[in-house]
């Protein structure tokens, strides 16, 4: 019961107070006191206070099912108040989050009183303070000068709204689902409307220049006895970044180490304000340097303890530097393992010409030394029970009990003089793909790590890779990442983030392992250092006990996947392929705002002879073009790619059938600057580059702005291609799927008007996603969709269907946990299953040739007897996962603590989502949002008898 404002109902308090039995149908009239205005006058008057006190004397007396039901109408009460900033103040003021937990405690202690822990615990996590992130600005640490910005240097930021308040989160998923309904194309002109070129024809013969099939005389053909002039003319480089891996391959010494040197200063590329390491600069330096310590039990040590006999304290650092450089080779001679198409003297080659913003000197271990997939399929990880109120619960405690938290920064992105304890682990995230901007000692084994925003950019905040050493074995570490952005997350749904071993490494076992227990992905209370405190972060919480004392390990959001591998992978590549048989080129697409060269490559097959039969077929072969890796974050795009490649380039028939058929266009990285700088979404211009497509700016863009050159200039000279597909990895659904653009299902799904059944339209587009369905053992073909959605119309699907009038245009996701359908089920996905993606999606294009049986022929029936896994039930649900809170108490079946605060994954963050959104989700979410706000709330406060 709440007062009005007359005061008529403060009797009313009193005699509930005073022990009086409240009927139940007043019980559940309560809530009603704080209907509208009344919120108001309950807090101003301090009826917060009463309130919390009935609660308190009630839940005493809950043995009975009256007084259940009352504390159920008290708590009801409080969260209506405790929607405005002011009725949150009170709650905490008076005591009432203390009050909660230590009645949440005895609630978990007796069964009967189970129903009321979730609200309790809901309305904790509302009213808990919010505690700006531990940071000076809330901007990247990373700035870049972009061309035609004011460059100000550490950006300001906005300045908190402290008078903010929370609105409703139903009123704003209502918002979200009018505008998800609004979302898909229902206007047919537009979506028939093939607009004009973005640029003069003029400008499109420049790209003839990467069409080197189209020109090239295969002279070689005619010179057998000069098999290397034949190599060098046939799968040679025109690109200038060729000549600098070459000349920088003749400078370093093989070797490796955890860190490289960083004593010298990198060089500055002036017109960008990107830098450059020299070669030499990436000289093997001491395993120890940077807090990276190695076991005394390590074969790095082993190696290096004979020679580090009679030296001195006072040694030059290049007597130094050459013993390390000895200790380095040493290793690899004595430990290095044989990884397929990886040599680690050419990545770090390759990484000697890469461009960073802040000048990379450091090479992670695990790039360098390379790994190769686990010896077995992982499966994905179980939920524990409860865990996540665990969590919430520990989060609570922090907040009430501060004894033993130490809260001390042990690792600061930006202050490279900061000395951690002895005690304390140690982290490093400076090189390429590395990202982590500060790590807070909480408790003796716990940790809050916080990531760095993409460049120029305050914000996506998802991706992490970062070293870790010092660590006591068999001991669990807690880890909290405490300012991700997304609203759900496939952490909720078994997936784990992947560790690396330096110390395994050296036994001989070079894997990346998915790892963690206690896995946990929640909204917390932490807001923006100085933004509005209303943003929402999310925790993302798991605990590693590590198997060796004082390893040096590294830990990834998913698989990492460098620019500077992409470039020795291709140099590899490049040399291993059969001149006769295969044309591989080489080029540069462009360079990117830091200067860094974007490769595009070039693969078919040689043709038989120089006669104008055989040349005439290869200048008339259709052309397939395959991009990738447009958002940093999304690593699993770049494993795909790299399966495509090395199938390719294989020796395999069904590969030389392929390359017999098409030309392969394919750039494999358009956001170079986003991976080297370790971002998640955006370029070095803070701009989602996949949302630049029909407006590129060729200075802001320069990638998408050439690649969609490319692709002008093929339709051009009446070479449009059959196939593009653009690889992207999903953070939020599992399996591989794709993407594609259909008018007719567009306007069937979104109620339009029209009568489709005078549309003609080529059902052509979805060949290949029935034939992966057939191929592919990770491929959900109910997972497909073909819609064309408003939010996706600068999408490189979208465009490239819409203004190049390529039917099978795709966007092909690929999950960054695992399957839940067919042989992987329950699995987490590898490396080796992402580039048994790359293979699947080749073979599938054997459905659009001409000669389809022919190349079918090429196929082991095994493959094509692969059945599809008939699944159609959804990847998720719309909101976070339903948890059972009690093994006695199942018939409860309570929803997840994040079910109230986000009743359903927001849109908001959809939209962020890897390239495409959630067209089924979209479709779905109008018939099941409702039912299910309704069912949590009939869940959190059951109706009173």
């Amino acid at each position: 019961m709440l007062p009005h404002s007359d005061g008529r109902s403060e009797c009313g308090v009193n005699n509930m107070k005073h022990g009086s039995i409240l009927p139940r149908t007043n019980a559940s009239g309560c809530c009603c006191w704080c209907d509208g205005a009344n919120v108001c006058s309950v807090v101003s008057q301090g009826y917060v206070s009463g309130l919390l006190r009935l609660y308190e004397d009630w839940h005493a007396k809950a043995i009975q099912h009256a007084a259940v039901a009352i504390c159920h109408s008290l708590l009801r009460c409080l969260h209506k108040v405790t929607r405005s900033s002011a009725g949150r103040q009170a709650l905490v003021s008076h005591g009432g989050i203390r009050l909660l937990y230590g009645t949440t405690q005895t609630c978990l202690l007796r069964r009967g009183l189970e129903s009321l822990v979730e609200p309790s615990v809901q309305l904790m996590r509302r009213c808990l303070t919010k505690t700006p992130l531990p940071l000076t600005s809330d901007r990247s640490a990373y700035s870049f000068p972009v061309p035609g910005r004011e460059h100000a240097g550490p950006a300001t930021d906005p300045q908190p709204d402290e008078n903010s308040e929370e609105s409703d989160d139903t009123e704003a998923e209502v918002s979200e689902e009018a505008d998800f309904e609004d979302d898909l194309e229902t206007d047919l002109n537009k979506l028939r409307f093939r607009p004009e070129p973005d640029r003069p024809k003029e400008l499109l013969p420049q790209y003839s220049r990467l069409c080197p099939e189209l020109s090239h005389d295969f002279q070689e053909l005619c010179l057998c006895s000069e098999p290397e002039e034949s190599s060098v003319t046939s799968s040679s480089s025109s690109s200038d970044e060729d000549a600098a891996l070459l000349n920088g391959l003749q400078l370093p010494r093989s070797g490796t180490c955890c860190r490289w040197s960083d004593s010298s200063t990198s060089s500055s590329a002036s017109d960008t304000g990107s830098h450059k390491p020299a070669a030499s600069q990436l000289e093997a330096r001491d395993f120890h340097s940077h807090g990276s310590i190695l076991s005394t039990r390590t074969k790095a040590r082993e190696a290096s303890d004979e020679a580090r006999q009679g030296h001195s304290e006072e040694h030059q650092d290049e007597e130094d530097e050459s013993h390390h450089r000895s200790m380095i080779d040493s290793l690899l001679e004595k430990h290095g393992v044989c990884i397929p198409h990886h040599e680690p003297q050419l990545y770090r080659a390759a990484a000697a010409t890469t461009r960073s913003i802040p000048g990379f000197s450091v090479l992670a271990f695990p790039d360098f030394w390379g790994h190769l997939p686990t010896p077995g399929l992982e499966p994905m990880a179980p939920r524990k029970p409860n865990v996540q109120r665990q969590k919430v619960f520990e989060d609570v405690q922090r907040f009430l009990i501060t004894e033993g938290i130490i809260n001390q920064v042990v690792f600061d992105l930006e202050d490279s003089s900061l000395q951690c304890p002895s005690d304390s682990l140690r982290f490093f995230s400076k090189f390429e793909c590395g990202n982590l901007r500060k790590a807070v000692q909480v408790r003796r084994w716990e940790y809050d790590l916080i990531l760095n925003a993409d460049a120029n950019s305050s914000q996506h905040t998802q991706w992490f890779y970062f070293e870790v050493s010092n660590m006591v074995a068999e001991v669990p570490y807690r880890f909290n990442v405490i300012n991700c952005e997304k609203s759900n997350s496939q952490f909720n749904y078994g997936m784990q983030p992947v560790l690396y071993s330096v110390r395994d490494a050296l036994e001989g076992r070079p894997h990346w392992v998915r790892t963690g227990t206690e896995i946990c992905y929640f909204r917390n209370h932490f807001c923006p250092a100085r933004g509005r405190r209303t943003t929402t972060f999310y925790t993302l919480t798991f605990s590693i006990t590590f198997k060796h004392n004082e390893d040096v390990c590294y830990l990834a959001y998913h698989y990492p996947y460098t620019y500077s591998a992409l470039k020795a992978h291709l140099k590899v590549l490049q040399e291993s392929v059969d001149p006769d048989r295969v044309f591989f080129q080489q080029q540069v697409l462009c360079c990117t705002l830091a200067g860094n060269p974007c490769p595009v490559v070039t693969i078919t097959a040689c043709p038989a002879s120089r006669a104008w039969k055989d040349m005439h077929q290869l200048r008339n072969r259709p052309c397939i073009v395959l991009t990738g890796r447009v958002h940093p974050g999304e690593s699993n795009a770049s494993w795909v790619m790299k399966g495509t490649l090395e199938f390719l380039c294989s020796s395999d028939p069904v590969a030389q059938s392929l390359r017999e058929a098409f030309v392969f266009k394919l750039i494999p990285m358009l956001n170079p600057d986003g991976v080297v700088n370790g971002t998640n979404r955006c370029d070095l211009s803070s701009e989602d580059l996949n949302r630049q497509w029909s407006n590129p700016d060729p200075v802001l863009s320069p990638t998408i702005y050439h690649a969609k050159g490319l692709l002008y200039y093929l339709s051009s000279v009446g070479r449009t291609p059959l196939v593009f597909c653009d690889y992207h990895g999903h953070s939020r659904k599992k399996n591989v799927f794709l993407y594609g653009c259909s008018v007719k299902e567009t306007l069937w799904q979104s109620g339009s008007t029209v009568n489709t059944v005078g549309l003609k339209e080529d059902p052509g587009y979805r060949t290949i996603p029935k034939t992966l369905d057939r191929l592919a053992p990770a491929f959900s073909f109910n997972s497909c969709n073909y819609l064309v959605e408003k939010s996706r119309s600068a999408t490189a699907r979208v465009v490239v269907w819409r203004e190049m009038g390529v039917l099978r245009s795709y966007t092909m996701e690929s999950t960054h946990n695992g399957c839940d359908q067919g042989i992987y089920k329950g699995l987490q996905t590898g490396t080796r299953e992402l580039q048994e993606m790359g293979v699947k999606f080749c073979l599938s294009l054997l459905s659009v040739t001409k000669d389809v049986k022919s190349l079918y022929s090429h196929m082991d029936n095994d493959v094509l007897d692969h059945k599809s896994h008939n699944c159609f039930e959804d990847d998720e649900p719309p909101c976070v996962e339903e948890i059972e809170y009690s093994a006695d108490c199942a018939a409860l079946n309570a929803a997840d603590l994040d079910s109230d605060v986000n009743a359903n994954t927001t849109d908001a963050d959809e939209e962020e989502e890897g390239d495409e959104g959630h067209g089924e989700a979209k479709l779905r979410r109008g018939s099941v949002g409702q039912s299910l706000q309704s069912s949590t709330r009939g869940r959190l406060f059951p109706p009173a008898m």
